[in-house]
């Protein structure tokens, strides 16, 4: 089993003496994914690994698995992958979160490599994926019989591209659909039980620097880029978070992110299964869920739930909910990542629970995690903690020419590197490549700094900067401003074309339950608050809704096309008085954002000065007349 640390890691000072007293291959001696189930059944084979929460009531019988059963489940997917698939087969899947999701995942990377897909993409993407990964099996969640279950139509269309692919079906829990397949198809619960459960039935699992599984990033519009992670990677990012975090086999943690995602792969999985602690899944949704929300105080309590887990989003609505006179004393904190802690999220927890909401900071081409603030030091500030042991985390400058210079002093703003074994080898298709993998280092495409104990700071992605008539705005100074005004819950800054400037910073906020403000309140307030006069918004526009990620993650690329559109209409069907003009906006151009403007055909006269006013802006644009 991994040697973990026998001290608390205060320091930098602590996390070297930490690396400096084993190698890595000392301090982790797991090989596969797969031992790291093996050794944790063996260490406490009737430890509940995870119980699994359907509607979050308080009346409800969850299912729980200990972690000799976990291991059993594991070994059983492995062997049908084998059975179905050969040697080293690739096993996709588009399914929620269950315990049966594990027992893929794991299986897939213990006989395979897994493909893990974002059940949100649309067929054609997914075809690709598949298609690409040359995984051979798909799992797909298929709810009862004539039910118009998305995901399973969606395996039904996958694999009407690619009729090769075997099919394996999984009626969701207490589900009486279970059994009821077609002639094509492979009951997925049932072939499981059919295989051994005390042994794997192949060679070996795979382990080291093998491929054992492609995630793929992207978003959920443009053509995803897969990542292979090895399984080397993958543990060395999971000793690192259990270290960090100092998880425990006395921990209970929800898990709160889906399984497609690398956060909740590593940090949300493997990490507290490398430690023994028990993970909680609260609904296959996860806090996207609103039940599991309202409840998520009381089912902490009657769980005895240690560390609270959740994306910033997620936080900010659970902290909504009264926690009355729930019993939080096991509580020892929160753990936060994906995107940037709000300050005001940050402090709202402390004051209600008294504890700390520790953040993490990680990306899918670094095996899921490259820092981690340490529990043993004091945290909740704007860090994202220190580097994992035994990777090499730098600041370099940005050069004019956009290749990245000398590393930066501490507090100096600059491009965030890694190098080490999380970081992946490359894109599957290595034409994708560059300005992100250059000769084993990975750019991360984000802007930070160090300060002079090496914890590490994210200020924003460098394509999320705002560059007004060049003054570079960092968004998290808008954002973290206006989300300290009592009436706010969410606050996004994005940049608006500006003919003269280039662009000008404006944010979007969503408000608290039942609150209320006004245009000039929020300015008002972002006038006393943020720090620099350019930064300061042009426009604060008040949503319903924040759009999100399938993760809860704030999705900007939306925000600025809302923004483009309103600057354009405002420009074209007010300035120019061409109200009949219709303003289409999409993603895509050499710049990201193309705008075409269709005139009627009564305004044929005025293309030409709706080209020369959309000229002066930085977006590819057209102008047509039917």
């Amino acid at each position: 089993m991994a040697i973990l640390s026998d001290m608390p890691l205060r320091s930098r000072a602590d996390l070297r003496r930490f690396e400096a007293a084993l190698t890595l291959e000392e301090r982790l001696p797991e090989r596969s994914v797969y031992d790291v189930f093996a050794a944790s059944a063996a260490r406490h084979p009737d430890r509940t690994a995870l119980t699994m929460l359907m509607s979050g009531t308080a009346d409800e019988r969850p299912r729980c698995v200990s972690y000799r059963e976990l291991l059993e489940l594991v070994r059983r997917a492995a062997n049908l992958f084998f059975r179905l698939g050969g040697v080293r087969p690739g096993v996709a899947y588009l399914l929620p979160n269950f315990i049966e999701t594990h027992a893929v995942l794991w299986g897939a990377e213990t006989a395979g490599y897994a493909v893990p897909v974002n059940y949100m993409l649309q067929p054609a993407s997914i075809v690709e994926l598949i298609r690409a990964s040359r995984a051979s099996l798909l799992v797909a969640l298929g709810a009862e019989r004539g039910s118009g279950s998305d995901l399973w139509q969606k395996a039904l269309a996958v694999r009407a591209q690619l009729p090769a692919l075997k099919l394996l079906r999984l009626a969701p829990p207490d589900s009486s659909s279970e059994g009821q397949v077609d002639a094509d198809e492979l009951d997925f619960h049932a072939e499981l039980m059919a295989q051994p459960e005390d042994h794997l039935v192949f060679g070996g699992a795979g382990a080291g620097d093998e491929t054992a599984a492609f995630f793929h990033t992207g978003g959920t519009t443009g053509a995803p880029k897969l990542v292979p992670h090895t399984h080397r990677g993958q543990l060395v990012a999971a000793l690192g978070g259990v270290v960090l975090r100092d998880l425990r086999a006395s921990d209970v943690v929800n898990g709160s992110l889906p399984l497609f995602h690398s956060g909740g792969t590593i940090m949300g999985s493997l990490c507290p299964f490398m430690a023994g602690a028990h993970v909680l899944l609260m609904s296959p949704a996860g806090l996207r869920n609103p039940a599991m929300v309202a409840a998520f105080w009381r089912i902490a309590a009657h769980y005895r739930l240690s560390w609270a887990c959740g994306v910033p989003t997620s936080f900010a609505a659970v902290l909504e909910v009264p926690i009355e006179d729930a019993d939080l004393s096991a509580l020892r904190g929160g753990s936060t990542g994906a995107a940037t802690l709000p300050s005001a999220v940050g402090e709202r927890f402390r004051e209600l629970t008294g504890r700390t909401l520790y953040q993490g900071y990680g990306m899918t081409e670094a095996a899921g995690l490259i820092a981690v603030e340490s529990s043993s030091a004091e945290g909740g500030g704007a860090s994202v903690g220190w580097p994992l042991p035994y990777t090499d985390v730098r600041v370099r400058r940005l050069e004019p020419d956009g290749r990245l210079g000398p590393v930066c002093a501490a507090r100096e703003i600059g491009a965030v590197t890694v190098r080490g074994p999380t970081v992946s080898r490359g894109y599957l298709n290595p034409a994708q490549d560059a300005g992100t993998f250059e000769g084993g280092m990975l750019n991360t495409g984000d802007l930070g700094y160090t300060d002079e104990q090496g914890r590490l700071y994210i200020t924003g992605r460098s394509k999320d900067l705002i560059i007004r008539a060049g003054h570079n705005i960092d968004p998290a100074m808008i954002e973290n401003a206006l989300s300290m005004h009592p009436a706010v819950a969410l606050a996004a800054a994005v940049g608006m074309p500006d003919a003269h400037a280039g662009e000008v910073p404006v944010c979007y906020v969503s408000l608290r339950p039942g609150a209320q403000t006004s245009d000039s309140e929020l300015h008002e307030h972002a006038r006393r608050t943020v720090a620099e006069r350019p930064a300061w918004p042009r426009h604060i526009l008040i949503v319903e809704a924040m759009p999100l990620t399938e993760v809860g993650k704030i999705y900007k690329p939306r925000l600025r096309l809302d923004a483009t559109a309103r600057r354009v209409t405002q420009l074209i069907q007010s300035e120019m008085a061409l109200p009949e003009a219709r303003v289409r906006v999409s993603e895509g151009g050499l710049r990201g954002i193309r705008v075409s403007v269709t005139l009627p055909a009564a305004c044929g006269a005025a293309v030409s000065s709706v080209e020369q006013a959309l000229a002066a802006y930085l977006f590819e644009s057209d102008v047509t007349v039917p």
